[in-house]
């Protein structure tokens, strides 16, 4: 790719499926950024080089916990479980938090070194993202906040959080933006760790309900922005990524 020429990100819409399912997707995504080569069909090669892609899901209720696993034993990991959500250990950034219904995620699978990107800039695109999106969506007053409250906020309730990874300059992982989720499963537990703040939704804000389809609309023109790149939709995600996954 000719020098200051931005990578397409490729769009690759799930739907509603369990936590691990994503996470088997974003894996295989990465190990074909790993051997520089994938099992995608020609219209989507870019020569030897596995291209960016962004993927859009929503999960099945799901606790998840990032790197400090050690704070939620497994008396903690029963106790969730028996709320009738999954409960998965991950390497991302950040402690607990809840994904499930009503909660758009967009998982950027990028090579930071092709696009000249430190990982802190990455982070940095993703929160104006999500905050041009929120305001697009017509929370105007939607702030962003760097470490230890990385997301966008209204006032002390969180309304998007955000947790990356990144081995070898591939990441996995990014944001969750809270449409219309059912927020008393966020009761159960201190989101991201931080005492005495809370989760509000997009549709709490507005006083009318925001499905995450209508985020979608807002998000991608926001991260073709922030990332200053084309979006490109990716089509069926068994074209990409096979029968196995």
């Amino acid at each position: 790719m000719p020098r200051g020429v931005v990578p397409p990100l490729y769009v690759l819409r799930l739907g509603r499926v369990p936590y691990a399912q994503a996470m088997a997707v974003q894996n295989q995504l990465v190990r074909s950024h790993r051997h520089h080569k994938d099992r995608m069909d020609p219209p989507w090669k870019e020569g030897s080089q596995a291209p960016d892609v962004l993927v859009l899901c929503e999960h099945d209720p799901v606790y998840t916990v990032g790197l400090q696993q050690a704070l939620y034993p497994s008396d903690e990991e029963a106790r969730l479980r028996k709320l009738g959500a999954d409960f998965q250990r991950t390497d991302r950034g950040g402690l607990i938090t809840f994904f499930g219904p009503g909660l758009l995620m967009a998982y950027p699978v990028i090579n930071l070194a092709r696009r000249r990107c430190s990982l802190r800039l990455h982070v940095d695109q993703l929160r104006a993202a999500a905050t041009t999106a929120c305001r697009a969506l017509g929370v105007e007053k939607a702030e962003p906040r760097g470490p230890p409250e990385t997301g966008v906020w209204m006032g002390n309730n969180k309304l998007c959080a955000i947790g990356v990874h990144c081995a070898r300059h591939i990441t996995t992982h990014g944001l969750a933006l809270s449409c219309d989720p059912d927020l008393s499963w966020f009761r159960h537990i201190v989101p991201c760790g931080l005492e005495g703040r809370g989760v509000t939704s997009l549709t709490r804000e507005l006083g009318h309900r925001v499905s995450t389809c209508e985020a979608v609309t807002a998000l991608l023109p926001a991260i073709s922005e922030a990332y200053g790149c084309r979006l490109l939709q990716a089509g069926q995600p068994s074209l990409w990524l096979g029968p196995d996954v």
